[in-house]
């Protein structure tokens, strides 16, 4: 079975790499990538529109804003056989660089375009989505903590499908970035798969309204949550859940069975006091939450991440004296000349206690822990921002051979998983014309993308749970 996939909020294509990386290790072609659309609505030229037309020729890009993409386009993805929806949805408005006082939430600018994929599911009714955000999306608002997730589990719900989530670090699974994010694995009710748990756990859309059952039982999916699940099989969890003293970190929570649509989803996003934790599973408007503990696999260190960058880059030459020579004047462009610059990056990452005042006249002090000088050789790499690269406290700093230097393109590509120099070309769709890429917009690319090689492993285990049931 081919999962014909529709890419939204594409980007640069992390999931379409990542589940080409898929198709690479399981030996065939089982996701492939038909549609992508990707638009960015603050900037005039579209980089990572071109970027993805430079790599995917074979794909039917749109280069609209996904609002203003037709109902009838849609329909024809579901014509053409599309039966999954990929995609990293905008995140801005949950992301920890915002300040609480400027948190939207899902009814921020960006946030409503979750309603787009709701939109696009209802049309083309794909069997599978997998989808990625931050992981504080997981308590927003800080008013309503995980209101914004529980009214997306409840959209979901309204139109039969199951959701399966989970917050990975991508340095707990081998991966070289401290990237946490949590994906969401988004099935039909009516395939085998989600048949097989009805039976499994007896657990169907028939008892739905059934509040006292569903008390009286919120233990019933944790052999799905700590073994049988895809991110449990993909993505291994010690047994028990965390405690917080006695109390294990746990939770279960109805989100109720209002007849119309949007009754529904005001009433959750009304009413809703759950908890939710980093690891879950709702089905038939029912969600059971625990908070787990990974199986650490041993990371990629940064070291490891600026060896196989200069590896991967001398061997595009013949001549290995060559390599190695275009490898010194690459490096020179990223090393710190500026003394000003280096004492500038000193004083971000050191501690700091600054006076502030708020809005209504009362005084505080905004505080910051200090860092290293630089950035570790030793450990994996830190989480990138898309303001990698400028004079700022979450850039990386790297102090080689007596050194201080920014990251290069290439290292930031490798730190997502993605092949070296991905990003370096953009094809103008019109013209044909290919051009090189800035830096600057190079690692913006990265600081928004998602690593690759964790897409990767849920693509092999959808895989297995499609070839296993014939889902």
């Amino acid at each position: 079975m081919i999962l014909n996939i529709f890419s939204m909020f594409d980007g640069v294509g992390g999931f379409i790499v990542g589940l080409n990386d898929a198709n690479n290790s399981i030996g065939k072609e089982v996701f492939k990538t038909t549609y992508s659309n990707q638009f960015e609505p603050s900037r005039k030229a579209q980089d990572a529109y071109e970027v993805g037309v430079y790599r995917f020729p074979q794909v039917n890009h749109l280069p609209d804003d996904i609002m203003t993409v037709s109902d009838d386009k849609f329909k024809v993805m579901r014509e053409n056989n599309v039966n999954m929806i990929v995609g990293g949805f905008p995140c801005q408005d949950y992301s920890v660089a915002r300040s609480l006082k400027d948190e939207q939430g899902i009814q921020g600018k960006k946030g409503v375009l979750f309603w787009e994929i709701i939109r696009a599911t209802k049309i083309i009714q794909p069997k599978y989505l997998i989808l990625e955000n931050v992981d504080r999306l997981l308590k927003s608002p800080s008013k309503q903590r995980g209101r914004d997730f529980a009214v997306m589990l409840g959209a979901f719900n309204k139109m039969g499908y199951s959701v399966e989530w989970r917050v990975i670090n991508a340095a707990d699974y081998g991966r070289s970035q401290r990237r946490r994010r949590v994906f969401f694995f988004v099935y039909k009710n009516d395939t085998n798969w989600a048949k097989h748990l009805d039976e499994f756990y007896n657990d169907d859309n028939s008892n739905q309204g059934s509040l006292d059952d569903f008390v009286e039982n919120p233990h019933q999916y944790d052999d799905y949550i700590f073994s049988n699940g895809l991110f449990a099989r993909q993505f291994p969890i010690h047994s028990e859940p965390k405690v917080d003293g006695n109390k294990v970190r746990r939770a279960s929570h109805w989100l109720g069975n209002d007849v119309d649509y949007d009754d529904y989803i005001l009433n959750i996003s009304d009413n809703f006091t759950g908890t939710i934790w980093n690891t879950g599973i709702m089905r038939h408007g029912k969600y059971f939450t625990i908070d787990t503990t990974p199986e650490i696999e041993e990371p990629m260190t940064l070291g490891e991440v600026v060896g196989k960058a200069k590896d991967e880059f001398i061997a595009k030459f013949e001549d290995i004296n060559l390599g190695h020579s275009e490898y010194k004047k690459y490096i020179e462009r990223y090393i710190i000349k500026d003394k000003d610059k280096i004492l500038k990056f000193q004083q971000l990452r050191d501690a700091k206690r600054i006076p502030r005042t708020r809005p209504d006249g009362s005084e505080y002090f905004y505080s910051e822990g200090a860092m290293s000088p630089y950035d570790s050789f030793s450990l994996p790499a830190r989480t990138m921002l898309t303001s990698e690269g400028s004079v700022n406290r979450s850039t990386h700093l790297l102090f080689e051979n007596g050194e201080y230097r920014l990251l290069t393109p290439n290292e930031a590509e490798i730190l997502q998983d993605f092949p070296l120099d991905w990003t370096k070309y953009k094809q103008n769709e019109e013209t044909k014309e290919i051009l090189e890429v800035s830096d600057r917009m190079r690692m913006f690319f990265m600081g928004n993308a998602l690593v690759t090689g964790i897409v990767k492993r849920i693509g092999i285990g959808l895989n297995h749970i499609v070839e296993e049931f014939q889902a």
